[in-house]
């Protein structure tokens, strides 16, 4: 966004604006309702109040920046048809958003989209146009398709009626939670931080908006080091709704202001709230919904403004997203379940002797592990001209204490197991 362009939205009337967001998308998005989390409170230690938006519309929270975007739109714009770029969440948004208001929406997805993600896209009566190899491709090719067919380019989050529209996120907070002390909000290109952030400081300034992003994505961390939207070399995240180079302009210039620290999440942490949230609340979380339910842990160590802050903390979340293929959610649950200690992979040379497997198998049976892979193979073993068996064992485990004693009875019976995860 050109500089001129982000000084103007910020001398708007936010407050106007983002209640303007709000009525707009009164029977379009819904008002998702805080879910207390008893299982995240006993870990945290706080308060903790979900804000799922992974419930919304369309899987997301894309929807409320989408809409109230195209919502402000004049009739002779939304004549002239929608366009814009993504491989995801905004594009179900967008193609929602359009159905819903009249207007002709062209998606421009990257040729590597999931077929699932094109196709939900299509359902929402969108045309799809498959162009290019990356997003930035694609992108481009929207901004062409804008410039010569006079389309109305729907930006993903550097847009203001588009911030203001995640904004509404905020006022449902401030209205459903009014002793909320502290709000954590995942950070891709910033408009759902930037959004939740400029409500949540324009009507209840004292409470704290923290922004979570996974290590792999460091191109908010660097762009606030800078002073200025700096992007980033590379990014390498599960996370891929906040997967993103380049932060918008008018975001930054929002979260510059407004945003009280940055927290930031490993790939495990991730991995692990999504499992948490499947087997304590029975809830789907894309791996970008759950960077916010990740940082939960880290909150005292990793802010500074947190751990300074006196009283209790209310803490409220955002999981802005629930959109995940089931291949990529067999692969988190199982990552998920080794970081927990809940699976545990093994070797161990055995005696190329009868009754041995069998001696590793009651073994296992007397300390309560469910054997779910064997891999029984002379060919492995340490040394080929050596009387010995190489097994891999897969089981499934109640957690670190419980690998410890498997391992451990191992050891007493004379094994030498070789954990490998």
């Amino acid at each position: 966004m050109e500089q001129k362009d982000v000084l103007k939205a910020l001398q708007r009337d936010h407050a106007a604006e983002l209640k303007k967001a709000a009525e707009r998308l009164k029977g379009t998005a819904r008002h998702t309702e805080i879910i207390p989390s008893p299982a995240l409170s006993e870990m945290t230690g706080h308060e903790i109040l979900l804000k799922p938006e992974n419930l919304q519309v369309t899987g997301s929270f894309k929807i409320r920046g989408a809409y109230n975007k195209i919502a402000s739109l004049s009739d002779e714009e939304l004549a002239r048809g929608i366009v814009t770029a993504s491989a995801g969440n905004h594009a179900q948004g967008v193609a929602y958003a359009a159905r819903e208001r009249g207007a002709k929406a062209t998606i421009c997805m990257p040729t590597i989209t999931p077929p699932l993600k094109v196709d939900a896209t299509k359902a929402y009566g969108a045309d799809v146009v498959l162009y290019g190899d990356v997003f930035d491709e694609a992108a481009a090719h929207a901004a062409e398709l804008s410039e010569k067919e006079g389309m109305i380019f729907v930006p993903p989050f550097d847009d203001y009626e588009v911030i203001c529209g995640q904004g509404t996120i905020g006022l449902e907070i401030l209205e459903d939670v009014p002793n909320v002390t502290d709000v954590v909000v995942p950070l891709g290109g910033g408009g759902l931080g930037a959004g939740v952030a400029l409500a949540i400081k324009t009507f209840k300034p004292e409470v704290r908006v923290i922004g979570a992003i996974p290590e792999g994505s460091p191109a908010w961390k660097n762009s606030f080091a800078a002073g200025r939207v700096t992007e980033a070399d590379q990014v390498v995240t599960s996370a891929e709704g906040v997967a993103v180079k380049h932060p918008g302009d008018l975001p930054y210039a929002l979260l510059n202001e407004f945003l009280d620290d940055l927290v930031t999440v490993t790939e495990r942490d991730i991995n692990e709230m999504i499992l948490l949230m499947l087997e304590k609340h029975k809830l789907v979380v894309e791996a970008a919904g759950a960077v916010s339910l990740a940082a939960l842990e880290h909150l005292n160590l990793r802010s500074r403004k947190f751990a300074a802050a006196h009283g209790p903390h209310v803490v409220v979340p955002i999981m802005s997203g629930g959109n995940i293929d089931t291949v990529t959610m067999g692969a988190v649950i199982q990552k998920g379940m080794i970081a927990r200690g809940r699976i545990m992979n093994f070797e161990v040379e055995l005696p190329d002797t009868p009754g041995q497997l069998v001696k590793v198998a009651s073994l296992l049976a007397r300390e309560r592990a469910n054997v779910i892979a064997l891999d029984h193979d002379q060919f492995k073993a340490s040394g080929h001209y050596t009387n010995a068996v190489s097994l891999g064992v897969t089981v499934e485990t109640n957690g670190p204490d419980h690998i410890d004693r498997i391992l451990a009875a191992l050891r007493a019976e004379g094994f030498q197991p070789k954990r490998i995860y």
